[in-house]
């Protein structure tokens, strides 16, 4: 009778691991669907544009099949604009219980001059980021805050100065006060551009010499948009960081 007992729980313990096994197979083969919104710095780019290149336009190339990226980012939008145009509504009606949705802004919402894009940042700013967040939870989809990427801003010493003032703060507060996986591209993007220097650094923008490039005859040097090169490198800095959170570590490659 105790051997029988014994059986018994070994069949139920075996059972058990397999039916956990096929569990965590199938919930690794689920399909997966990652919403971006933000400005230039993430957004898709015509070809008459190239060689400039948002990370997210990339993004997808570090996961697997099993992941949709669907980049809603574009040029010259922030917090603010990116709602009153009705980006954010169409986003919203699609998000599904699952999605990720990548939230990156902070450019445009310092544009002061421009009534339609600017934000104070611990009001306007810090209040479309709780909507975005507060929305996407509502939909049952998983929100990730990103701060942005930096400026090539180089003071005559050699020195990177920052451009973006508070707004990659308030980002991390209300990370913070929501609970929401925060990735600090503001932080990563200013080592490696500050280790790479004035001159190197230029390898990650858009700067061309002039005849370099058909869609810039004339060259052009921008150094707040990334080319290939560059995009490639801040959508790893954005892999590494979800591996290190346990965030969709399955899907990537």
């Amino acid at each position: 009778m105790k051997a029988r007992v014994i059986l018994l729980a070994a069949i139920t313990l075996l059972f058990g691991a397999c039916q956990s096994s096929e569990q965590s197979k199938e919930k690794e083969e689920q399909h997966v669907k990652i919403y971006m919104i933000g400005d230039s710095t993430m957004a898709n780019k015509e070809e008459n544009r190239r060689p400039e290149t948002g990370w997210g336009m990339v993004f997808s190339e570090f996961f697997n099949d099993k992941v949709e990226v669907d980049n809603h980012a574009v040029n010259g939008r922030s917090s603010k604009s990116f709602i009153g145009e009705g980006r954010w509504d169409k986003v919203y009606e699609q998000l599904q219980p699952g999605d990720y949705l990548f939230i990156q802004f902070g450019h445009n919402d310092q544009k002061f001059k421009s009534p339609d894009r600017y934000t104070n940042p611990f009001t306007t700013y810090r209040a479309n980021l709780e909507r975005y967040v507060t929305e996407a939870r509502e939909k049952g989809a998983i929100p990730i805050l990103l701060s942005s990427i930096v400026r090539r801003n180089f003071n005559e010493y050699g020195c990177l100065i920052d451009t973006h003032t508070d707004y990659p703060l308030v980002t991390r507060l209300v990370a913070d006060d929501m609970d929401v996986p925060f990735i600090d591209l503001q932080r990563l993007t200013e080592f490696r551009v500050t280790e790479l220097g004035p001159d190197d650094s230029k390898k990650l923008y858009n700067w061309l010499e002039p005849g370099e490039n058909p869609n810039y005859p004339d060259g052009v040097q921008d150094d707040t948009h990334l080319n290939n090169e560059g995009a490639h490198e801040v959508a790893q800095m954005v892999i590494n960081e979800l591996k290190k959170k346990d965030i969709l570590t399955n899907y990537i490659k």
